[in-house]
Formats: C-alpha cells, structure tokens, sequence
C-alpha cells in the first residue's frame, strides 16, 4: 500500500490545528481544533470529510496537554478509520515559525535538529516552544514516521543581504542573529506559485507582489518564484499595518515610550504587538466591524482604515521598485480574499503602475482563485485563496517522498 496521507500540525501555546491530506489528490480527509489545552474547559471539534464528509464531533473537558491533544485527535481519526498507525501515513508535517539561517528547507526532525530549534527560541518565544513541543509529542506517539519541520521563515530565506540586512552596527546584529527573516512565508509560496498559473506561466517566469492580509499582514515581492524582500522583520512586528501590531514604526518612538512614558520593556512590547494597527487607531481588529463603523460616519474607524490602506499603498509602490517588472499583485488570507473595498482602495490610484480593477470582477465573491482586474490592465490582480496546510502537507511530502513539488 503506497501511502500518500500527511497530517498537518500547527501546535500553539495553548491549541493544536490539524488536517489530514491524502497527497494522491490533494484532497483532505479531516480537519479539527483543539483549544484551551490545559484548562478544564478544554474543547476539541473534528470534522471528518472523506466519504463525503460527516457532522463535525465536540468534545468539551479536561485536556490537560499537548501529549492529551494528539491522542485525543488521534482517537477522532481513529474513529473514522484514518487513525495515526495506518500505513497509509507517509509523513507528519510541522508548522515551524523560526527557523533562523539554519533552516531554510523543509526538514526531517531528529534529536540534532531539535536542539538547533531550542536554541532559536530567543527569535520567536511565542510561537517556537510550542511548535517544538507539538513535534516532540508526535515523535513520541509515531517514533518511525517523518516528522517534517517547515519554517514560515524558509521562504524568505532567498531575500540578498541588501534586503534582510538592517543598517546596524555588523558584529552587534551577527552576535545576537538581528535581521530580516520574514513570516507567512508557506502562505507567500502558495500563493505566488497559484497566482503564476492563474496567469497560464511559469513562476520561473513570474513577478509577483503578494499581499497576505490577515489580524497579521505582510508582503512580499516574489521574482521569477523566489523571494526577493518581504515586510516583516526580525519578527512579525515589522511592515503593514495590522490587526494589533502598529508594523513600520521609528524606532525613536520605544525611546521614547521608555524615557518619557516611563514605560517597561515589557509594557512597550505589549502596546507595540497588542494594542497598536487597527486596534489602537480605533478600538477594533476586525476589518468588517470598522468598514461597518467608517460608512457609519465613525472618523476614528475612517482614520484606521485610511492609514492602513495608506501603508499598503506604500509597500505596492515599494516592491514594483525593487521588482521592476510586476505580473501580477495577490491579495490573499482574510482580508486580501474578502474585503472587496479594501483590495478596492489598494489598487486606486495606482494607474500609472498598471494596475486598475474591474468593479464588477471586483465585488464577486468566490472561493476560487480568480483575476479581478480590468482587461486593459497592464499588471494582472488576482485573489487567490491562500492553503498553508496544503503548502506544508506538499513541502513535506515531496521531502519524505523525493516527489518534485507542483
């Protein structure tokens, strides 16, 4: 029996999301969420999805850790015949945040490895620890299976040093590994690759600006299907504005907060990463909430959107520069595939790029990868769904397989 199944695991301090792929089709044959692991009131929801699917199952209670979680969603999968120990499961594949300069690949796990990743908690304490913990929980379990490590960080590992490099003093930013890495990158390579067919060429053969607009947003500039800048930074604090994080900012202003705000460490990085963007402009993260708000009349919700879109603006002129020749601009991730004004007052204005929007395309909603732009448009704008968990179940399975990507 070839087996062509890969669970996707995206395992966060206190959750773990789950799908299980069959690679022969790209099809998924479950998805689920386990939340509040550690608390009583715990809560697991699988949904199974061969066999035409299935009402989704919950459970609520104690699930008292991540080692609890996996066996809870294998027993879920177990029950509709796609348990952990089929043979048909070829691989495990790991969402990773950071993986530093070392980790540029897809990667088979090992006890090397994992320690490589302990020492890179310092660049991403959030979200790292967890990611590790859920690989290691797997390990236990499937001690014969590939566990497969992909790094949001992989993609933007081909950025030139002229983009990741920060114009600090050399041997201070070497010694403590401060530069430019970029995130969401699974969802930059998704994305660039599906817009390329979209447009019928190769992503050799392909520039394209890719907008990943969700409570976190970033760009990137793709040529040719390798990343060439990105606006995230050391971490994803840096670049668009978004949900609760304020994106670029001068680095006077943490001065500043500290000497003359009296404020800590701590309490600056907290204002920064969770009451800044959207949330601090105007007291709301959700783009619909402040489109509801801004037509309304409501000018603090109409000043979080103008400098948002303002900002995004920016980074669309930003990367035709550094790209030259631009195919193709992506909006992607919730905003980018939903927010029909957003994507609207993105593009407006920016004729002289070649970009312009049909109103009608435009305002279509629609699951499937589609172009929204006008027909005598020189540069293509496209929305295109973004799938992380087929990005990472791909990547994975081409590693432990030999199989090319598509």
């Amino acid at each position: 029996m070839t087996a062509t199944r890969v669970l996707v695991l995206n395992s966060g301090s206190s959750s773990v999301k789950y799908q299980l792929l069959d690679m022969a089709d790209a099809s998924r044959l479950a998805v689920g969420l386990v939340e509040r692991i550690g608390e009583e009131t715990s809560r697991l929801k699988h949904t199974p999805l061969s066999g035409g699917g299935a009402e989704a199952r919950v459970f609520e209670g104690p699930i008292a850790d991540h080692k609890a979680a996996l066996e809870a969603v294998a027993a879920e999968l177990s029950k509709d015949g796609l348990g952990l120990d089929s043979p048909e499961l070829a691989a495990i594949g790991h969402r990773v945040v950071h993986g530093g300069t070392e980790f540029t690949q897809p990667t088979v796990v090992d006890a090397e490895v994992l320690a490589e990743l302990a020492k890179l908690v310092p660049l991403a304490p959030l979200h790292n620890p967890a990611n590790v913990t859920g690989i290691e929980v797997a390990r236990a379990i499937r001690p014969d299976l590939p566990q497969v490590a992909v790094f949001d960080t992989a993609f933007h590992a081909t950025m030139p040093e002229s983009a990741y490099r920060y114009a600090i003093d050399r041997e201070t930013a070497d010694a403590l590994s401060i530069r430019r890495y970029g995130f969401h990158g699974t969802s930059h390579a998704y994305v660039a690759r599906e817009t390329a067919k979209l447009l019928g060429k190769a992503p050799e053969e392909t520039n394209v600006i890719v907008l990943h607009l969700g409570n976190g947003a970033s760009a990137s500039a793709v040529q040719g299907g390798v990343c060439v800048d990105t606006s995230m930074g050391l971490t994803p604090l840096e670049g668009l504005v978004m949900g609760t994080r304020s994106g670029d900012l001068d680095p006077a202003v943490i001065f500043h907060l500290a000497r003359v705000g009296g404020k800590s460490v701590d309490e600056i990085d907290a204002l920064l990463n969770k009451r800044s963007g959207l949330i601090g402009l105007c007291g709301d993260n959700d783009m619909r909430e402040i489109l509801r708000r801004r037509d309304e009349g409501d000018r603090s919700a109409a000043l979080a959107f103008d400098v948002y879109i303002h900002r995004l603006k920016k980074y669309i002129g930003a990367y035709t520069a550094v790209l030259g020749r631009v195919d193709a601009v992506a909006f992607t991730a919730g905003v980018g595939e939903n927010s029909v004004p957003v994507r609207e007052a993105a593009v407006k204005g920016l004729e002289e790029l070649g970009l312009a929007l049909d109103s009608e395309r435009n305002s279509v909603r629609d699951e499937e990868s589609r172009l929204i732009s006008a027909d005598y448009a020189r540069v293509a704008v496209a929305v295109v769904p973004t799938d992380e968990e087929l990005e990472i179940a791909t990547q994975a399975y081409a590693l432990v397989t030999g199989s090319p990507q598509d």
